[in-house]
């Protein structure tokens, strides 16, 4: 992992253990990017192109450290606006989106899965907290919008949904 040119000429010992961490977990979690903030350290890691890359900060300029680029989906997604008609379900908060309760469980749904307004279609993690992410509309799953483990924002498009 090459370090970004930057004030500082090298980490601190204690700031390339909370880096070692960090990357263990995006790797545990199947994460393409990170944002961590302690103190006066601020890190932010995106895999591009299957390379890790990361960045330390001090806390200075906090407006703009990690541009939000958009969020891409599985290989096989198409863009909603190509089918007026779908519905989306989006995330109502920031956090991090699960397909399914567990690694070693199924998706909640996938598509084709027909779905009611009570159907849980997912998890976003934030503060630590799971909440489920439930449809509050009837369709068919016409499109899986995020990969699972991606960071999400509030009002991102999950879920294309067809009505029915």
């Amino acid at each position: 992992m090459g370090q970004p040119k930057n004030k500082r000429s090298a980490a601190a010992p204690a700031e390339l253990a909370v880096i070692e961490q960090l990357l263990a977990l995006m790797n545990e979690h199947d994460l393409a990017e990170l944002a961590f903030e302690q103190g006066d350290l601020k890190i932010a890691l995106k895999k591009a192109g299957g390379q890790m890359a990361g960045a330390v900060m001090p806390v200075t300029p906090v407006a703009g450290l990690v541009a939000q680029a958009p969020a891409a989906g599985p290989a096989d997604s198409a863009a909603p606006a190509e089918e007026p008609a779908l519905h989306e379900i989006v995330s109502p908060m920031v956090g991090t989106y699960y397909a399914a309760p567990d690694p070693e469980s199924s998706p909640f749904i996938e598509v084709g899965t027909h779905v009611t307004a009570d159907t849980v279609v997912c998890i976003v993690e934030a503060m630590k907290v799971m909440n489920e992410i439930k449809a509050e509309c009837s369709g068919t799953i016409a499109n899986v919008l995020v990969a699972n483990g991606q960071a999400v924002e509030f009002g991102q498009p999950l879920f294309a949904v067809e009505p029915g």
